[in-house]
């Protein structure tokens, strides 16, 4: 079997790609692959690894060979499902892998943005908290997250553990999720905009989801509300949020993922980009080093499964 990784670039330079040899008689290693490049890059291979290329039926149909595509993600919306299935290509996925990694920025970015962390290291950075005197700088005014209402859309396996994490600081959660569930208090999109102090989105990109949190459902969020998105960029109007933050209708912004990857300086997060109520990094939720280390362990399981005639993470 020929394996070829079209961008190894987004899964980290210190991760060793050498264990696909276990599964690939033969493997090669693509920093990036720009849409053009992919039926040369894949030219006599059986399988793909990817995690950010789009593998759309204008490309595919060019790669006769191609068997097999492990997404090195939860997520597959960047691989053409319907294509493959009518193809007879199967796709893989990985779940769970970066469950405590995403779970941890998303408590980070909360946190970040409640504590108000960087006016307060500004001021020491700055040196005003020297020169002023007084052993105490309190504004811009903390509050505790004790009592405040942490709403959850999307509960699966990183909303399930960002709900552990919120009950931990003593918030009071709910949830938005297409199929209730009996373990948590279940609400509609608009309630949970509504009624939320926080609100983090774990939600997959889908038909149903995407655009979701609209221009409506942003107004009917409240000013103090944190806004987190860790999940994808289009389940969010993200020009309505973009203005939500500067006309002071929400209270914070924390953002890993976006409709372009990276974005332009046209988009609308550019220009809030250095506010101190904003918190935005470049897609990084997902990949600690411990987290990567497990997607590649699986992608390897996958792919061994599916030489052996098995089905482990299949999607099609």
């Amino acid at each position: 079997m020929k394996i070829a990784v079209l961008d190894s670039s987004t899964l980290g330079d210190d991760l060793d790609l050498s264990t696909l040899y276990e599964v690939g008689d033969e493997v090669v290693i693509y920093y990036s692959t720009s849409a053009e490049q992919i039926p040369q890059h894949l030219e006599g291979c059986d399988a793909a690894v990817i995690n950010k290329v789009r593998l759309r039926e204008d490309t595919l149909s060019r790669c006769p060979s191609l068997k097999l595509i492990c997404v090195a993600a939860t997520g597959y919306d960047n691989v053409d499902i319907d294509y493959c299935r009518k193809r007879g290509i199967a796709v893989c996925n990985v779940v769970g892998y970066s469950t405590d990694s995403v779970a941890q920025l998303t408590a980070a970015m909360v946190l970040h943005l409640a504590e108000h962390l960087p006016e307060y290291t500004g001021a020491v950075r700055s040196g005003d908290y020297t020169r002023g005197g007084v052993a105490n700088i309190l504004v811009p005014v903390v509050h505790e997250l004790a009592g405040k209402t942490w709403g959850i859309a999307g509960y699966g396996n990183i909303g399930r553990k960002v709900g552990i994490i919120a009950k931990a600081l003593g918030c009071k959660v709910i949830v938005y999720k297409r199929e209730p569930v009996d373990d948590a208090e279940c609400v509609t999109i608009e309630e949970l905009c509504s009624r939320s102090d926080i609100i983090s989105v774990h939600l997959p990109l889908n038909e149903g989801t995407r655009g979701v949190f609209s221009r409506e459902m942003v107004s009917l969020m409240r000013r103090e509300c944190i806004f987190v998105n860790v999940a994808r960029g289009a389940v969010t109007d993200e020009e309505a949020l973009a203005s939500a933050l500067e006309e002071g209708r929400i209270s914070g912004l924390g953002v890993d993922v976006y409709s372009q990857e990276p974005f332009p300086e046209t988009h609308p997060f550019y220009r809030i980009k250095d506010r101190e109520n904003v918190c935005l990094t470049p897609h990084m939720a997902w990949g600690s080093y411990e987290a990567r280390k497990r997607c590649l362990a699986d992608i390897v399981e996958n792919i061994r499964s599916f030489r052996e005639g098995g089905t482990r993470s299949r999607i099609v």
